[in-house]
């Protein structure tokens, strides 16, 4: 029994199962679809925000070096994403990886871990659209009813905005993933003008002796207690610290969450041409190009500003503000509102197809993996999903919870770095198009530096994490392990 639980898919099965035309998703994305995807998810709130904050409370003008550090993370674990995408282009990203190389029951505990993480990420960037889209129409004098303004506002209810979004998005990727990636091109390219506008424009009020000191003396963090201090704090009695060398790394482990998303690439290598050769070029080159506008974004802020002066709400609409530019400030916020619906988009993108291929597995009912005939798209999750997360971005106020989505994000990249060990051991046959560098060193740095970052994050997040996969434990011994495809196939 217990070797049962750690019974692989080998990656030809998988191959297989996604031809089978009622359960096969149609092949439409370019390289340049991937990488426009992987923009669009990662440039969300966190250029716009955690820029000024990390530089305030954190690293000071040494931002910059966090995003290039926390860049260098995710591209360790992009390599390792590359060569599994490229090796098994079947959706589901980690979940069809770990399933490959470590067996059902590990596949099944990341499939679990990614739908919280998605599901939870697009609730949480659809209320933080509705914030920015609700600030833009108190701008031009028009007033939502504090009643449908969400959970967060003095006398909110239910945040309609939030909720309409989900639903609209739905819609659309149901429809068809051409018509998705042609709206986030359009979506990302005025996204990315704004950003380069910011920075064009913030070159001009650069002062050098902002940059004064570029690395800050260090400052220790005050000690802390109970669920809210770093698991690291509570284990080793380990205290952060800001500001310094090791600020630096402290502030790369806050702006690491800026990049996340990139992994949503991974889920959409069964709708991808030419999988092989455009799922590394995808997957690298969003990443590539966000860790360059990060750096830029950091640079330009702390040099328009000093790094003790910045706003942590809307830094940089704040520095234009304080420079006497309040138009740049507007910019800046509907660059951001229109950014977060690609973000909001794609992570439900990412969900559906995690759960569409658990449910080609019978991990989950089968029901949920049947292709619409005519779009060929997992329509039945999509809006079986696509309204329950309507409804919590509707009423839920999830701050607190958005941590989880951090936490989710890292457990894959260890499980996936693990995965490209193992599977080179035990599939070294395997035509792999792309190849990870420098196997094992490379994953296991990979691991080490995504261990780190969790250990980090508040004990709280631990907590609730641990009781989300407590969870996920008992739905699959109670129907995930007697349904498999797997066992019905041994049979």
């Amino acid at each position: 029994m217990f070797s049962a639980l750690f019974r692989t898919k080998s990656v030809e099965q998988s191959i297989r199962d996604t031809t089978e035309p009622e359960h096969a998703l149609k092949k439409s994305l370019s390289a340049l679809d991937l990488t426009v995807f992987g923009v669009g998810v990662i440039i969300g709130t966190g250029i716009f925000v955690l820029t000024g904050k990390v530089a305030k409370e954190n690293a000071g003008p040494s931002t910059a070096l966090a995003f290039v550090v926390a860049g260098v993370v995710c591209a360790l674990a992009a390599l390792c994403y590359a060569e599994f995408a490229s090796t098994v282009p079947v959706a589901g990203s980690a979940y069809t990886f770990s399933y490959a190389s470590l067996g059902e029951l590990p596949a099944w505990i990341i499939g679990w871990d990614l739908v919280l993480e998605f599901a939870l990420g697009t609730a949480v960037v659809a209320v933080g659209w509705s914030g920015y889209v609700r600030s833009l129409m108190d701008n031009i004098g028009w007033h939502m009813p504090a009643a449908l303004s969400g959970p967060d506002v003095p006398g909110g209810t239910f945040d309609l905005l939030a909720f309409l979004l989900v639903l609209l998005l739905t819609v659309i990727l149901v429809i068809g993933m051409k018509l998705s990636a042609r709206i986030t091109t359009v979506v990302v390219a005025i996204k990315v003008t704004v950003v380069m506008i910011v920075i064009i424009a913030g070159l001009f009020f650069v002062k050098a002796d902002n940059y004064s000191p570029f690395v800050p003396p260090a400052q220790e963090q005050p000690a802390g207690g109970g669920l809210d201090a770093p698991l690291i704090q509570l284990m080793f009695g380990y205290a952060p610290t800001n500001f310094g060398v090791m600020g630096i790394f402290t502030a790369a482990s806050v702006v690491f969450f800026a990049f996340i998303g990139f992994d949503v690439v991974a889920t959409a290598a069964e709708e991808t041409k030419l999988p092989q050769r455009d799922m590394p070029r995808g997957i690298l080159g969003s990443l590539f190009i966000c860790t360059v506008l990060y750096v830029a974004v950091s640079l330009v802020v702390t040099g328009m500003q000093h790094y003790t002066e910045l706003s942590v709400s809307a830094p940089l609409a704040d520095a234009f503000k304080a420079i006497g530019h309040p138009f740049y400030a507007g910019v800046i916020s509907f660059g951001a509102a229109v950014g977060l619906t690609t973000v909001c988009m794609i992570l439900l993108l990412g969900q559906t197809r995690v759960f569409f291929a658990m449910s080609r597995d019978g991990l989950l009912p089968r029901f949920f993996s049947v292709t619409h005939p005519h779009f060929r798209t997992p329509y039945r999750p999509t809006i079986l999903l696509g309204v329950i997360i309507a409804i919590v971005a509707g009423f839920t106020s999830i701050n607190e919870l958005a941590t989880l989505v951090n936490i989710g994000t890292l457990f894959a990249f260890v499980v996936v770095a693990l995965g490209v060990i193992i599977l080179r051991r035990t599939r070294p046959d395997l035509h792999r198009a792309f190849r990870t560098p420098w196997v094992p060193v490379l994953p296991i740095v990979s691991v080490a530096a995504s261990l780190w970052l969790m250990l980090n994050l508040p004990a709280e997040t631990w907590l609730r994490f641990a009781i989300w996969m407590v969870l996920g434990f008992v739905v699959y011994f109670l129907y995930g392990r007697t349904h498999s495809e797997m066992v019905k196939r041994r049979k």
